[in-house]
């Protein structure tokens, strides 16, 4: 395999839409995901009002990257080989003599086996690996603190009321009918949570188009939800810059099920129809499905017996894992937490930002000392790297979080956002991720500051 990456050696190039295409003001998002499970909680299922109070300060607990142990309620972090790095009880940490009772003498977390070869989900833990779920973090860690003040035993049962509003809020139908808190507020005030994409990206889509490669939209978004947010962050026109646009495609499922668990549906104003299809045979807006019909229908647009995919997307669990594994794609993951490590934004999203709505527009959260979900914590430490220094002990420990480990493993490279490249000529060659090369290697523009640190550490 090349040491580099070059997306003009693609046939085709496809897109996750959330967090990835779409870049959100994450603070006013993550601020309402949080109030919208929250309420339902109170509303639905009699917990403490308590649980909608937040202060600013209550941010730094948002982290990407951690795992819920439904047993106990605990929340890891993990290093590459599953060992507990860091670890909290409702919201309070966990001193290293009571992750050691909860986890051994070497802290191995004993279900790290089976998230780390599949990355499925499980009734004993949940990994958090999107802004979309990631302010449930703040929510389990209040909610386990809300149990023990009320004097009651903390077990998995809490999870089923928050995946009921989960559920509540982010169902398909709930965009249609205005349920739930979420959809209802983005409909309302789209500017207030979504960045609208940059002049140089929808130009560099247009030029990949324009230079013969197939581009594909894959959501799990259903259809009506991304048609508000392409037409808001690409124009109404935003259809023609995809060949094939897939949404409810209930990713990683979309790459690992068989066809006849996931076929291809078509839709009549947005509603899917019940007859699933025996195959994909042109271009075109379709729902659900799966990796193995859709691969067959690229072979015949592009003429070739196994056209070279790229796939972005934000997620390790529903686009790159699977991916990179099932489809056998590159995969390029955007991981905003570089920007949040030291690398900064590109020219193209400082000037984008500048042109958007004034600041007091966007929300009452922006400036009020809330951290965003997507930079370090004070509390859990580098997305890509653990600092510690152990007590009594002179060296400071630097060691690879699980995450990180992830993103070198099965990612052909990581940006912070699609501006970072939009400019740059579709020929570029990125170096590409490789296990005998440095962990820096793969990361562009360049490398987060604790990966730099570490490495000279070394």
């Amino acid at each position: 395999m090349s040491d580099y990456f070059s997306l003009s050696n693609c046939d085709v190039i496809g897109f996750d839409l959330d967090h990835t295409l779409c870049r959100y003001h994450l603070k006013e998002t993550s601020r309402l995901i949080y109030e919208s499970f929250a309420r339902y909680l109170v509303e639905h299922k009699g917990y403490d009002k308590d649980l909608l109070n937040l202060t600013p300060a209550s941010w730094d607990f948002c982290f990407k990257g951690l795992v819920v142990d439904l047993e106990d309620g605990n929340l890891v972090k993990l290093a590459e080989d599953g060992t507990v790095l860091r670890a909290s009880h409702g919201t309070s940490d966990l001193s290293t003599d009571e992750i050691i009772k909860h986890y051994g003498p070497k802290k191995e977390w004993q279900h790290f086996y089976s998230l780390n070869t599949s990355f499925t989900r499980s009734a004993k833990y949940y990994f958090y690996d999107n802004y979309f779920d990631l302010p449930g973090v703040l929510l389990c860690g209040k909610v386990v603190d809300m149990l023990h003040k009320r004097g009651n035993e903390v077990n998995s049962d809490f999870w089923k009321d928050i995946v009921s509003a989960i559920d509540h809020n982010y169902n398909t139908s709930a965009f249609k009918e205005d349920a739930g808190t979420y959809f209802p507020s983005v409909k309302k005030s789209p500017g207030r949570y979504l960045q609208p994409c940059s002049d140089s990206v929808k130009t560099w889509l247009r030029s990949m188009k324009n230079a013969g490669k197939v581009l594909l939209l894959i959501t799990s978004s259903h259809s009506d939800y991304c048609r508000l947010v392409c037409e808001y962050i690409l124009g109404k026109d935003f259809e023609e810059l995809f060949d094939i646009i897939i949404t409810n495609a209930l990713k990683p499922g979309f790459f690992s099920c068989v066809p006849h668990q996931r076929p291809f549906r078509t839709l009549v104003n947005d509603v899917e129809e019940s007859e699933g299809l025996p195959s994909l045979d042109k271009p075109g807006w379709y729902s659900q499905g799966n990796w193995p019909h859709l691969h067959e229908l690229l072979k015949t647009m592009t003429g070739k017996p196994e056209p070279k995919v790229a796939y972005f997307g934000d997620s390790m669990r529903s686009d790159v894992f699977p991916a990179t594994v099932f489809g056998k794609w590159e995969t390029v993951m955007v991981v905003e937490e570089m920007e949040g490590d030291g690398v900064p934004k590109s020219d193209a999203a400082v000037s984008n930002e500048a042109q958007v709505e004034p600041q007091e527009k966007r929300g009452k959260f922006e400036g009020q000392g809330m951290k965003s979900p997507s930079t370090g914590s004070n509390q859990w430490g580098s997305y890509f790297v653990d600092m510690r220094r152990m007590e009594g002990d002179e060296e400071e420990h630097q060691k690879l979080t699980w995450c990180c480990h992830c993103i070198h493993t099965y990612s052909t490279m990581a940006i912070p956002s699609v501006e970072h490249i939009a400019d740059l000529p579709l020929d570029y060659k990125f170096p590409r991720f490789s296990p005998d090369k440095p962990s820096t290697t793969g990361y562009y523009p360049r490398p987060p500051d604790s990966l730099l640190k570490r490495s000279e550490h070394l």
